[in-house]
């Protein structure tokens, strides 16, 4: 193998000489095998390559999955035939405006004026998903795909068109004629908006929902290797692509060894392509040894690397075959032992040249336009683009017969790729057991996070037939998910005597949050959770944004999604993690999570442990929407009543507390266990005074926001809700947030009176080696500050409600210790 890694990045004439010469020798007694040999002239097979297909042949001819060797050669054939298209379309998506489908040269005013595409990683993809493409009609299975390059959708979109895979979208606006390929190359890039404001165009930089098929947009680069390993279930055959360029990012897509289990996962065939550029100079492998580098790193992390040239299709299926023969090997034998060890998965590195086929290759300019100058502007340019696209054109003819020969769907009774099994799941619809109240409110201080472990226990158990997964960035116990870990267990390659821990645990444990989230989000079909210390869940904010910016794409074209809610909940938090620095106290999650849209967004503040199992069983009887669970983990009071709790989460908030009537003077809204705490202490000073006001439980936020669209106006709250909880006669509210301050008011712009009727308080960024006391009193959350913002948004003087201790802490004047409060709460 070694001697022969790097014979395929030969040129292609030096190849063809040999080729040819043994396409002669097989012309006699196989003339098909030696028509595919041949190649369609952009590059030869090369002699690894033509051994390792031919055995595959061989497999697939003894085993019927072919009528006859000549077939699979046909359709060996066609793919390389409309890999060639393909790219030809591809640099037409980047440059022209006009496209000629009778491959006659294209004039000046036939090119875009302002160019743009990522067109060498599209070109590299090209043969990459053709070989997909292939394997499938070879074996009569459609695979699903998964692409991490999503800016590298100008491949999948070209050769979707060409074979006629495109959604409906693009199927209704495009064709293989020259209107249809024009208007598909003018809607690249094209900009156009609609009175929407959503773009006009079916096609988009990077995979989107009118991409058919596409999994991820693939714009956060890295996840894809994170995701793949947790996606398919068992039946399923999934292919990840890859790329060198985006190797460097999140780290822990090198663990797929460590999680993936061949008796509750299907087949995954991992490639990367690797062509040692990324946008604007090598990649880092490359710098660092380049394949050979890789390959040691692989074998290091328990993966089987496998080369194969990244040029050619036929190599492409034939690594996806290879792979999943391995696996199903190695699969057989754990079988046999009637054990579930780590398997070494195999990978296959596709190596190639950047933007190979067109002029520019190799070059860093290859990354987005390849051509030293614009067509339209430049005769050089012109010339080489031109000279480029007619040694990539295929005469029409000969493309429909390719076209005819690879869609074999129907023959095979196989579903299009455009709707393979991981795109085309049925909706997932659990089985709900009854949460485990607490009958009633005030008895005892309970944690929260315990009555969210005992229902996910129950949820589990109530649904043996959905695949559980539990991210964990390694604080289970100390989070209070003792059922769930123990029922569960920690996923490893070799258990430790008398810890969780199972080769086939159900918790998927890293300190990468990256890593744990991924691992959820990859398991559409099954019973998702995730927990992590507030402050780190910052890490995994690109994983959950990418989700969730694809799951509302599918929504607004039409499409459901078909998985459960995900709960995301973030614990051991900022105002009960101070004794960990100010490292540890980050409200940042929460905020940058409602920040997205909040149909699918949904960001919940459970105050207490009914509050808590409300919300978890509400996650999941949604669909496609993240939740952002911020619940203390630490013991405290039960407050809401099942009847209470089950409102506030219908409603996005309850009425706790209404002192003095229906007219409130004051209106106090706590977000947050802790921040309920002090707003009740406060309460209970204000009835004192004999103060009218109301005590308002906000759960969600983001449920009386103004509204962005049509979707979020769905489940955001009425004005005629509104004027319930916060009538217009009750002026003056002081909020009292778990978060910062400033995006809480910017979040509840409805609810604001003005900056001398309504006060916002919260984390202000303070903190250290501090209690819970010290944290709340260090941001000027304590129950003493809520009373002085009370009296300032009524106009009394903070003297009416404070002793003069008291407003001596509140002003800073005197430390708060048996003041505001006792002592330490730890």
């Amino acid at each position: 193998m070694s001697e022969n890694h790097n014979r395929h990045l030969e040129t292609p004439a030096a190849g063809q000489v040999r080729t040819r010469d043994r396409a002669a020798l097989y012309r006699g007694n196989e003339p098909a095998f030696a028509d595919w040999v041949l190649g369609a002239g952009l590059a030869a097979h090369d002699d690894l390559t033509q051994v390792r297909v031919h055995d595959m042949v061989d497999i697939l001819e003894r085993r019927g999955r072919v009528r006859d060797r000549a077939e699979a050669w046909r359709i060996l054939a066609a793919a390389d035939r409309i890999t060639k298209a393909a790219m030809w379309l591809v640099v037409h998506m980047t440059y022209a405006r006009n496209v000629r489908t009778d491959g006659t040269p294209l004039d000046a005013e036939d090119f875009k004026a302002g160019p743009d595409g990522h067109t060498g990683g599209s070109l590299n993809m090209v043969p990459a998903y053709v070989g997909y493409l292939a394997a499938n009609a070879l074996g009569g299975m459609t695979r699903s795909w998964l692409m991490g390059q999503g800016h590298c959708v100008a491949a999948i979109d070209a050769v979707n068109l060409i074979v006629n895979n495109m959604s409906s979208e693009q199927e209704n606006r495009y064709s293989f004629s020259d209107p249809g390929l024009t208007r598909f190359v003018r809607d690249f890039y094209s900009y156009e908006i609609t009175a929407e404001g959503r773009p006009a165009s079916a096609l988009g930089s990077h995979v989107n929902a009118h991409t058919a098929g596409g999994l991820i947009e693939g714009g956060y680069l890295g996840f894809a290797g994170l995701l793949y390993g947790h996606m398919p279930q068992p039946g399923e055959h999934l292919v990840a692509f890859m790329s060198d360029g985006a190797f460097e990012e999140q780290r822990g897509s090198d663990w797929a060894p460590r999680w993936w289990r061949s008796k509750d996962t299907g087949p995954v065939a991992p490639i990367m392509i690797a062509n040692g550029r990324r946008i604007d100079q090598r990649t880092t492998m490359a710098q660092s040894g380049g394949v050979d580098w890789f390959r040691r790193h692989l074998r290091l992390n328990g993966f089987d690397p496998i080369d194969l040239d990244g040029r050619d299709p036929a190599a492409f299926a034939w690594a996806i075959f290879e792979i999943e023969e391995r696996l199903a090997a190695e699969a057989l034998a754990v079988r046999e032992k009637d054990e579930a060890p780590a398997i070494r998965l195999h990978y296959g590195i596709a190596e190639t040249v950047k933007g190979f086929g067109f002029p520019g290759a190799g070059t860093n300019r290859a990354h987005n336009l390849p051509l030293e100058g614009n067509p339209r502007t430049d005769a050089a340019a012109r010339r080489d683009f031109n000279e480029g696209a007619a040694n990539l054109w295929v005469p029409p003819k000969d493309l429909s017969d390719a076209v005819l020969a690879l869609n074999n769907h129907d023959a095979s009774g196989r579903p299009k790729e455009r709707a393979h099994p991981l795109i085309s799941r049925p909706a997932v619809t659990p089985s709900l057991p009854e949460p485990p109240w607490h009958a009633s409110e005030g008895r005892r201080n309970v944690s929260p996070m315990e009555g969210l472990d005992q229902y996910f226990e129950a949820l589990v158990l109530a649904n043996p037939g959905l695949r559980a997964r539990v991210g964990n960035p390694d604080e289970m116990r100390s989070n209070r998910m003792n059922a769930t870990l123990d029922l569960l267990k920690h996923r490893v390659t070799a258990p430790e005597p008398g810890m969780p821990e199972s080769e086939t645990g159900g918790v998927i444990t890293a300190l990468n949050e990256e890593a744990v989230i991924c691992a959820v989000l990859g398991n559409k079909s099954g019973l998702n959770l995730a927990v992590s210390y507030e402050a780190f869940a910052t890490k995994m904010l690109g994983a959950l944004r990418q989700d969730l910016i694809f799951t509302r794409q599918l929504i607004a074209a039409g499409r459901q999604p078909y998985w459960l809610g995900l709960p995301v909940v973030l614990t051991s938090h900022t105002w009960e993690n101070g004794k960990n620095e100010l490292s540890h106290q980050d409200t940042t999650a929460a905020e940058t999570m409602w920040a997205e849209m909040s149909d699918l967004s949904r960001v919940v503040f459970p105050v207490d442990w009914n509050s808590a199992v409300a919300c978890l069983r509400d996650v999941f009887r949604s669909h496609g929407a993240i939740w952002t669970m911020v619940v203390p983990k630490r013991e405290v009071p039960d407050v809401l009543s099942p009847e209470l709790a089950q409102r506030a989460l219908a409603d996005g908030a309850v009425c706790l507390r209404d002192v003095g009537g229906d007219d409130p003077e004051l209106i106090l809204v706590a977000i947050g266990a802790y921040q309920l705490a002090e707003t009740l202490t406060a309460s209970d000073r204000l009835k004192e005074k004999s103060v009218r006001h109301r005590v308002i439980v906000m759960v969600e936020p983001g449920r009386f926001r103004s509204t962005r669209d049509d979707h979020e106006a769905k489940m955001t709250a009425s004005d005629a809700t509104l004027e319930i909880f916060f009538p217009e006669t009750a002026g003056a509210r002081v909020f009292v947030a778990h978060t910062r301050p400033e995006p809480l008011c910017g979040l509840l712009r409805r609810l604001d009176t003005g900056l001398r009727k309504s006060k916002f308080l919260g984390f202000c960024g303070r903190g250290g080696t501090l209690d819970t006391n010290g944290m709340l009193f260090a941001n000027r959350s304590s129950w003493a500050h809520v009373l002085a913002a009370a009296a300032d948004v009524t106009g009394r003087r903070a003297l009416d409600f404070l002793t003069e201790a008291e407003f001596d802490a509140v002003q800073g004047r005197r430390a708060p210790a048996g003041v505001l409060f006792k002592g330490h709460d730890v």
